[in-house]
């Protein structure tokens, strides 16, 4: 396994309808990089994960549990295995970085999206 990757190199994949991540497996944890289309919808739901995460660009409207908040750049969000969530985007779009621990092994075999490039970071 190699120590570094360019996120550029790494395959776009196909989460949910509009929403798309990069992702980097460890060998306990994984780091995605995901981008929301404006108004894209997370559905609620659950996973065995704990699941960290935190907003680069954008806004999303984000239920976890009982408690829902909009959280823009800056803003993170703690997910405790197996609790319910859910999150929209806002109209701009979202791109957030979330850390699953186990390895997520389901988005690791999604096929990759058609290329583009990242729209995090923007190189200067």
């Amino acid at each position: 396994m190699a120590g570094f990757d360019d996120l550029r190199e790494l395959p776009l994949r196909r989460i949910w309808d509009g929403i798309h991540a990069r992702l980097v497996n460890g060998e306990r944890l994984s780091l995605g990089i995901v981008e929301l289309d404006p108004g894209a919808v997370v559905g609620r739901h659950d996973h065995e994960h704990e699941q960290l995460g935190l907003v680069l660009r954008g806004r999303m409207t984000f239920t976890i549990g009982g408690e829902t908040r909009v959280v823009g750049p800056g803003e993170t969000w703690t997910i405790p295995s197996n609790v319910p969530h859910e999150a929209t985007a806002g109209p701009d779009g979202a791109v957030v970085i979330d850390v699953f621990a186990p390895v997520r092994e389901d988005w690791a075999s999604l096929e990759a999206a058609q290329p583009r490039a990242p729209r995090w970071p923007t190189r200067e």
